[in-house]
């Protein structure tokens, strides 16, 4: 589990220590974001500067002065500098928000880890939900799911590229947090694995210009993600575990629901939408992906996910099913009878005067003898 990093005013670390990095991890990259802001103002240093901050690979299109884009090696630094970004914000909310929340509620250790790992991940899911939602109404897909895959490949506006830079940024950034946020080395592996993971399958789809179906997928995993972290959040606040069951019922049906639905528009699009389109020849140039092979590669890619994500919820259900069943069957302590009768009889005794007491020593070595 992530620990929450607090500043101690005890002890100043030394400069450049391991302890000072992570203490001071926040201002430290913000120097390092400053140092690409100004550079952004230096006339000499701009072109070196904007690659970082400003988008890239715009096209012209028939849609007047609205700035379209397509995906493009340039991106790359682009991810960076917004990685450095989701760094300083991920501080701020651990420092100003969760830690004072936590210190209100003064959980355990257990779960003040899980009030801080699910609270930063709510704020996010519930940023990229919102921001990807507006995307695909402002691109009428909710209503018509068949401009999913019509008039591929279609570029992007400003804020639906913004969106998906930042989507990798977060992925991203979760590398270096393993360090600062101070995970066991027992479990950098895993975290490492699944943060290279998300960032990889948000990446695949971006490149191969599948950007509409990655919206729409984006949002319904992030909904379901939403929910389960915000369940986690309220189980761990709810001491008398009023809302546990309602809120575990909710998030498993939620994120069932998105893995289906995931999965069905994923064959619509690939299996049958993109199918029906003239152009099927490899372009890379001209970022045309769509053909058989790696249409029906991305599909599979898709399916394989989802599955694993409802086997996961089913998994973690069964685990919390036998949990409950131990804790109710957990047998009781026997009472010790025989000591209890002795120090019964004893205080019994006790209670008594000296000559009752010796005439009942007296009894009992006759029946001995």
């Amino acid at each position: 589990m992530v620990k929450p990093v607090r500043k101690s005013s005890n002890k100043n670390p030394p400069i450049l220590s391991h302890e000072f990095v992570i203490q001071n991890h926040a201002d430290i990259v913000s120097c390092v974001a400053m140092v690409f802001v100004v550079g952004l103002m230096v006339q000499a240093t701009t072109p070196l500067a904007s690659v970082f901050i400003t988008l890239h690979h715009n096209v012209t299109g028939d849609h007047g002065d609205i700035p379209l884009y397509l995906p493009g090696f340039k991106d790359t630094a682009a991810v960076f500098f917004y990685s450095l970004i989701c760094i300083i914000v991920h501080a701020i909310l651990q420092e100003y928000v969760l830690d004072k929340i936590s210190k209100k509620l003064h959980l355990s250790k257990s779960k003040l880890a899980i009030f801080s790992t699910s609270g930063q991940l709510s704020a996010f899911y519930l940023l990229s939900a919102g921001w990807g939602l507006d995307i695909a109404l402002r691109e009428h897909l909710i209503p018509d799911f068949g401009r999913i895959w019509s008039e591929y490949p279609t570029p992007m506006f400003f804020l639906f590229k913004m969106y998906i830079i930042v989507q990798l940024a977060y992925s991203l950034h979760e590398l270096p947090e393993l360090y600062f946020q101070k995970v066991k080395k027992e479990e950098w592996t895993k975290k490492g694995t699944l943060s290279l993971a998300g960032f990889v399958l948000v990446l695949i789809p971006y490149v191969l210009n599948f950007n509409r179906l990655l919206v729409v997928l984006l949002v319904l995993n992030h909904t379901a993600q939403l929910v389960y972290h915000g369940a986690q959040l309220l189980q761990t606040v709810d001491k008398e575990e009023k809302f546990t069951k309602v809120t575990r019922l909710a998030s498993t049906v939620v994120q069932i629901v998105a893995c289906l639905g995931s999965t069905i528009i994923a064959v619509l699009t690939l299996w049958y939408g993109l199918s029906l389109r003239e152009n099927q020849v490899l372009d890379i140039q001209n970022g045309q992906f769509n053909v058989p092979l790696i249409r029906f590669s991305v599909l599979a890619g898709i399916i394989v996910l989802q599955t694993y994500l409802i086997f996961k919820v089913f998994s973690q259900e069964i685990s919390r099913s036998k949990e409950s069943v131990s804790a109710t069957t957990v047998p009781k302590p026997r009472a010790q009878k025989k000591e209890k009768s002795k120090k019964a009889k004893k205080s019994e005794e006790s209670d008594l005067p000296e000559v009752d007491q010796n005439t009942n020593k007296n009894l009992r070595k006759q029946k001995v003898k």
